[in-house]
C-alpha cells in the first residue's frame, strides 16, 4: 500500500547496518494534523537509505512510503510490528525551507474528501533489465 505525508523534518538518525544484508535509516517528520503535530518516523532501506542526505532538519519535504507489517513468533506469543518505509522523499509544493509552510499533514484519500492517507502513490518499480539483444544501443 502507497501512502503519502508532508511535514517539517524533525530529526534524522544515522544509517544503521542490522545485519550483513539489511540496512536502514530512520527519520522524523513533524506533521501537523490538528491541534498538536504528531510526530512519525519512517524507515529508509537498503540503497534508499541515501535518498535523505540532500535534507536537513527543519526542511518542508513530501514522504511517499508503504506501509509494512510483520509477525513473529516469540517464546510462544505472536507479536507484531508496523513500519513506514519511505521510498520517495521530495520538497514539498512550497520548497524545502526551514522558515516555509506551517502547515502539512496526510494528503487525502483518492476515492473521498475524508482526512486520512492517500493510496494512489505508486511505488518506485525498477525498470526490466534488457538483454544486449532487447536493445538498439550502440554500446
Amino acid at each position: 500500500m502507497a501512502y503519502e505525508a508532508t511535514g517539517r523534518l524533525h530529526d534524522i538518525m544515522d544509517e544503521q547496518q542490522v545485519s550483513e544484508k539489511f540496512r536502514k535509516r530512520e527519520f522524523v517528520l513533524e506533521v501537523v494534523d490538528g491541534q498538536y503535530p504528531e510526530h512519525i518516523k519512517f524507515q529508509l532501506v537498503q540503497d534508499k537509505t541515501a535518498l535523505i542526505d540532500q535534507y536537513k532538519i527543519g526542511d518542508e519535504v513530501r514522504v511517499q512510503f508503504n506501509l509494512r507489517g510483520r509477525g513473529f513468533n516469540k517464546n510462544g506469543q505472536m507479536l507484531y510490528f508496523t513500519n513506514l518505509e519511505a521510498w520517495r522523499i521530495e520538497p514539498a509544493a512550497g520548497g524545502a525551507s526551514a522558515g516555509g509552510q506551517q502547515g502539512g499533514g496526510y494528503a487525502a484519500p483518492a476515492a473521498n474528501n475524508n482526512p486520512g492517507l492517500r493510496r494512489d502513490a505508486q511505488p518506485q518499480r525498477p525498470a526490466p533489465i534488457a538483454s544486449d539483444d532487447d536493445n538498439d544501443l550502440p554500446f
